[in-house]
């Protein structure tokens, strides 16, 4: 949904968030940061958006509002080729304790937090990027990586001998997140979205 390249910040949300501005007549300025101080930043005003591949939870909605959906995301999980973990399901198994490497505060951090680690079934290993949580994996540090199926893909590809468990942990929606209290410019970006995903720029 968004990576670097010739060191631009490229992918679907930086179009997404283009888009959106041309329709506004607005200038985009996209600041790079780590996924857990995104809600924090449009709270206090330091972002006038979040577009980061963002899922819609209750305890979100609690501090920031959601723009309509614009896409569905899959989290699934990366293990080596020889991983004893051949579904979402062995990560379930009573007495299973793997250690599980995710990127900090995203929703494949809260879900196997809640779901395995608060279990006793598992350990969580957060790390500030994605690429690290594969890394640890390359590395043996972690059993497997739960991800957005997007970026999952490009570091399966680009990385032998991992793969993608064909059952899904999770399917969710993601929106962009805003400022409770910025109305105006909250209708306005619903507006478009809703113009832009009607006329097939945005592929919901």
């Amino acid at each position: 949904y968004e990576y670097i390249e010739g060191g631009e910040i490229v992918g679907i949300d930086a179009e997404i968030a283009a888009a959106i501005a041309e329709k506004l007549g607005l200038e985009v300025q996209i600041e790079d940061m780590e996924f857990d101080a995104i809600i924090e930043a449009v709270k206090s005003g330091k972002a006038d958006i979040g577009l980061a591949g963002m899922t819609v939870t209750p305890e979100r909605m609690e501090v920031i509002d959601f723009t309509p959906s614009y896409a569905t995301g899959i989290q699934v999980i990366i293990v080596a080729e020889d991983s004893a973990i051949t579904c979402a399901d062995d990560l379930f198994v009573e007495g299973a304790n793997y250690s599980i490497g995710v990127q900090r505060g995203t929703t494949g951090d809260l879900y196997s937090t809640w779901d395995l680690e608060d279990a006793g079934l598992a350990t969580i290993d957060r790390y500030s990027k994605g690429a690290d949580a594969v890394q640890a994996l390359l590395t043996g540090k972690v059993d497997c990586v739960v991800i957005d199926n997007e970026p999952a893909k490009a570091f399966v590809a680009a990385n032998e001998g991992l793969t993608i468990l064909e059952s899904a942990y999770a399917v969710e929606d993601y929106a962009a997140a805003m400022n409770k209290d910025n109305t105006a410019l909250y209708e306005a970006v619903n507006k478009a979205l809703e113009e832009l995903i009607a006329d097939g720029t945005v592929k919901s």
